[in-house]
């Protein structure tokens, strides 16, 4: 929709202060400093990927680069240079100065070009984009947001003298140079945390994280119950019995009766090794089949309406990597008793995604008492493993690189999605330590882990706060407190004079003499 509220109105009431002015400057609508160029609606027929000259879209502002071309005739008034400003009429009205290649101005796209004789157009790269949120912000939603340039015409800039928007640029970029510093280092630091985590994962499912049980076992001259011999425990005390996927729910179930469980006895195949990576003595390769003792299960699905009120239900993006929503946090859906005891969720349950972009597609979580009560969506599975190990292990190599290869392997594809099914996660292999190094490995990781999430908060957190002192310093600028007046500038209103004079001038210049055009025609 369209923005239709008053701008004066939306500066007076404005909070943050980027949108203040100094008591001894003006204001000036921004149509009297800067000419608006709106974009062109070019023909799609005529983009290309690869050739041509570089087209640049809305979605590209913020990237300062397009991946695509228009090949074709084009007016040169619609080519945006290096350096240009310009606006994002749709969506989020983002507005840069364009870093990217000579360009042509697509549809919903403008270009500002400022007289700099009058208005500093770094200034109002700074200025702009507090007034395009405030635009944003009083904007309806209902639809995609519009913003029209007669709306930016009209918006009323802070016009301090000339020598002063020079210094109040030279300040700011001193003060961003600084900042940006700082945020690139803590974005780093992000990158690394990253790269840290998965490198914790990764040593501990290939047995490099702590002393292995071998090891400890013959330093202390002791034996030891080796994984091969715990997998044979786990399968001769479950007794092959393995619950059958519930795709539905049965009728009996959905007409509120208890239905059990169906299960059938079956040896899960000793999985092939042949060409895996040799493992720590003591440990054995398993495939998830060998040790999952109810499920695994498909969510439930719901429509949209269902939506909205009554039970709590897990989705694929309440949950990351070793992070997820409580259950007072999750959407809540309106679903039967016999589906709420079909898909409720309990504590030691493990799900995984078994639908979603490749990005995402096979993410596990390990529930948890926060998690509860919980139902669980039909993009995912839920499976329960069998008591004799520790499930945490096998939550952490599922989230791991090796893991998450393993068990998305044999995922079908199709396009921005891929499917991952029961017999894909049964099949997937897994390597098993012996049971009291499975302990000590989980309690290094989690160790690890917290550390590495704490750092992770403190890096947010002062992201968080460079973005907050970035505010700090517009505000200052623009209520002229960030350098100090001189009273030896021209006023502000003189340099108003100026301008509206010129634009006086251009008019009578372009302005048809119509007494001229009446004497030709006689």
């Amino acid at each position: 929709m369209t923005f239709r509220a008053s701008l004066s109105e939306i500066v007076a009431a404005d909070e943050q202060g980027v949108l203040a002015a100094h008591t001894t400057w003006c204001r000036v609508p921004l149509a009297e400093i800067a000419n608006i160029v709106n974009g062109f609606a070019f023909p799609s027929g005529n983009f290309t990927k690869d050739s041509g000259t570089p087209l640049l879209r809305i979605r590209d502002i913020l990237r300062n680069d397009t991946e695509t071309y228009y090949r074709g005739e084009y007016d040169p008034a619609y080519l945006v240079e290096p350096g240009n400003l310009v606006v994002g009429m749709d969506g989020d009205f983002n507005c840069a100065l364009w870093q990217g290649p000579r360009a042509l101005l697509n549809q919903r796209v403008c270009k500002l070009v400022p007289d700099e004789r009058f208005y500093s157009k770094k200034l109002l790269s700074f200025i702009l984009p507090g007034y395009l949120n405030a635009i944003n912000a009083n904007t309806p939603s209902v639809t995609v947001k519009h913003l029209s340039s007669i709306t930016v015409a009209e918006i009323p800039l802070p016009l301090p003298p000339l020598r002063e928007q020079e210094k109040i640029v030279g300040e700011i970029e001193k003060q961003f140079t600084r900042l940006e510093a700082g945020v690139v280092a803590l974005k780093r630091v992000q990158v690394n945390l990253k790269r840290y985590r998965a490198a914790v994962l990764k040593a501990a499912v290939e047995g490099r994280l702590v002393p292995t049980e071998a090891e400890l076992a013959r330093r202390e001259g002791r034996s030891y119950e080796p994984a091969s011999e715990l997998l044979e425990r786990i399968l001769a005390e479950r007794k092959f019995a393995v619950t059958q996927p519930l795709l539905a729910v049965p009728k009996k179930a959905q007409a509120g009766v208890p239905v059990p469980p169906k299960t059938k006895s079956r040896e899960p195949a000793a999985p092939d090794t042949t060409d895996l990576p040799k493992l720590p003595d003591g440990w054995a390769w398993c495939s998830l089949r060998m040790l999952i003792i109810e499920g695994p299960q498909n969510g439930l699905y719901l429509p949209r309406s269902a939506y909205g009120g009554g039970v709590p239900i897990l989705r694929i993006d309440d949950f990351q990597d070793g992070w997820s929503r409580n259950s007072d946090e999750l959407r809540q859906v309106h679903a039967s008793s016999a589906e709420e005891k079909c898909y409720a969720l309990k504590v030691g349950d493990l799900v995984i995604n078994r639908v979603n972009s490749p990005s995402h597609l096979g993410k596990a979580l390990l529930v948890e008492q926060k998690n509860l009560p919980a139902l669980f969506e039909s993009n995912m599975m839920r499976l329960l493993l069998v008591a004799g190990l520790n499930s945490r292990f096998i939550e952490m190599y599922l989230r791991s690189k090796d893991g998450r290869a393993r068990l998305i392997q044999r995922a079908k594809w199709a396009v921005n999605q891929a499917s991952i099914n029961q017999t894909d996660v049964g099949l997937t292999l897994a390597p098993i330590p012996p049971i009291a190094e499975q302990h000590r490995i989980v309690a290094e990781v989690e160790r690890r882990l917290s550390v590495i999430d704490e750092l992770e908060m403190q890096v947010e957190a002062n992201l968080k706060r460079a973005e907050r002192l970035r505010q700090a310093i517009l505000k200052r600028a623009f209520e002229g407190k960030l350098v100090p007046q001189d009273p030896n500038d021209e006023p502000a209103s003189m340099l108003l004079e100026r301008i509206r004079a010129e634009r006086q001038t251009k008019s009578l210049i372009n302005k048809p003499d119509r007494r001229a055009k009446r004497a030709d025609e006689s």
